[in-house]
């Protein structure tokens, strides 16, 4: 007989808590410069920043959004969706650097449909991958494994992309 087993995950009451939130986080946390390190903003640009996924799919999983709260690409300007390309291409040097990464899911999920947990405000994910980072959690378990702490991570990945994208 199969016993039913606990997977303790307290964490995860915080994100259901938030999620029904009517707010915007993505509207809500550049608003407040001075909270960037507890709201996970590693860098902030003239149209977009990237922020950290507070609930990652893997270490390391960045998000670039620009500022403007909106579904559709077509409502951004040129130069916000070059900005928004440059942020995606230091966040993928970043993560090279320092949790030297061996490839990337870089995706945009647009619409409730389409996957998007935040279908008002359009954002770029970028989930870092290495060989082997998969193993059975996801498939027997249903539960995907994330190995390092968001605050360590953040100290590290801040002070790089500040050096790449001020580099540039």
């Amino acid at each position: 007989m199969n016993k039913l087993k606990n997977l303790w995950a307290p964490w995860r009451f915080k994100y259901i808590k938030e999620h029904k939130k009517s707010s915007c986080f993505f509207c809500e946390y550049p608003k407040t410069p001075a909270k960037d390190k507890s709201n996970l903003i590693l860098y902030r640009g003239n149209h977009c920043f990237c922020i950290m996924n507070r609930f990652p799919y893997n270490a390391g999983h960045l998000m670039i959004a620009p500022y403007k709260h909106t579904s559709t690409l077509d409502k951004i300007t040129t130069e916000g969706k070059i900005e928004i390309m440059d942020f995606i291409s230091y966040a993928i040097k970043t993560l090279k650097i320092s949790l030297g990464s061996q490839g990337f899911n870089i995706g945009a999920n647009l619409g409730r449909s389409g996957g998007a947990g935040v279908p008002g405000h359009i954002h770029v994910h970028i989930v870092p991958r290495w060989e082997g980072d998969t193993n059975f959690m996801p498939i027997l378990a249903n539960t995907k494994v994330v190995i390092a702490y968001l605050q360590t991570l953040y100290d590290k990945l801040h002070k790089q992309f500040k050096s790449i994208a001020n580099s540039d």
